[in-house]
């Protein structure tokens, strides 16, 4: 355990066009001990085939990162601005259903993209959108069928602590703990400081997420803007913003984590150049902590 993973969406988006085929040549120039895979919407029609040429390479890929849309599927509602007016949609029992079911047919594609590159973790985004959490209750009810689906591969589905506008993260995340007894969760750095939640990890009521080994991977992120600043999302490689790496690592490492990294900060120039430096500066910075603090 303890592996250092680059997300496959730091080095590829639309400046090169999202081209998984660039990720053998990548590889050679960064410093990390793998992947964790990023499923882009726009690679669903074609999944097996990108899994199968990803997987040719050679690459260590414990971990994908499902579809970002997939919490939608979940909530039985659409949300939208028109016209700058917020409106929503709560759908029927049966469009929800229908919802759902188109829902985990996208999900099994993610599954199965996962056991060709041999991932055993997936992160997913169970609440994301304009809806975000705003119906969570359902979110959660319709989450433990997606998790037993997993769990037949022989996968963790891992609920990410993302950004969201009704609740804060970690309520959130009690919640679905509190309803599901063997869930892990990834936690986010720059998600958490966006709601000015990185360090309350470790306070009550939460910390029994970090005790119960609940925290099984980790995304190592900066954030240099305010609380809850949408304006401001950008997410920054380590110590350009104002995350509190080291405390967070010394108590994350107190209490015993021993789960994966990944660092997913984006550095694609606009010309399609990417800055590995910044990168493995990253990863250079993850060593030193878990030398520092690790056990």
């Amino acid at each position: 355990m303890k592996k250092i993973l680059c997300s496959s969406g730091a080095v590829l988006g639309r400046y090169n066009n999202n081209n998984y085929r660039l990720l053998k040549e990548f590889a050679e120039n960064l410093s990390c001990d793998g992947f964790e895979f990023m499923i882009d919407r726009n690679m669903v029609s074609e999944i097996e085939e990108i899994a199968e040429t990803v997987k040719s390479y050679g690459l260590y890929i414990p971990v994908i990162h499902a579809n970002k849309n997939l919490g939608e599927y979940l909530c039985g509602m659409t949300a939208s601005f028109d016209d700058g007016a917020y409106k929503e949609y709560i759908m029927t029992p049966s469009e929800e259903q229908e919802l759902f079911e188109k829902g985990t047919e996208l999900f099994k594609l993610n599954l199965k993209a996962a056991s060709i590159l041999g991932a055993r973790k997936i992160v997913l985004h169970m609440w994301n959108g304009i809806a975000s959490d705003k119906r969570l209750e359902n979110n959660i009810m319709r989450f433990g069928i997606w998790k037993d689906l997993a769990a037949k591969e022989g996968m963790d589905l891992l609920v990410e602590n993302v950004i969201c506008n009704q609740n804060d993260p970690l309520t959130n995340m009690n919640s679905v703990a509190d309803a599901y007894s063997d869930v892990g969760f990834v936690y986010d750095t720059k998600m958490a400081e966006f709601h000015a939640q990185t360090l309350k990890l470790f306070d009550e009521p939460y910390v029994k997420l970090v005790k119960e080994g609940r925290i099984r991977h980790l995304h190592i992120n900066d954030y240099g803007g305010g609380f809850k600043d949408w304006s401001n999302m950008k997410i920054l490689p380590m110590g350009a913003g104002h995350v509190d790496f080291d405390t967070f690592f010394r108590k994350i490492f107190e209490f015993g984590y021993d789960g994966d990294f990944t660092v997913e900060t984006n550095v694609i120039a606009e010309d399609g150049t990417v800055n590995f430096d910044t990168l493995n500066g990253c990863f250079d910075k993850i060593k030193e902590y878990m030398k520092k603090y690790g056990k």
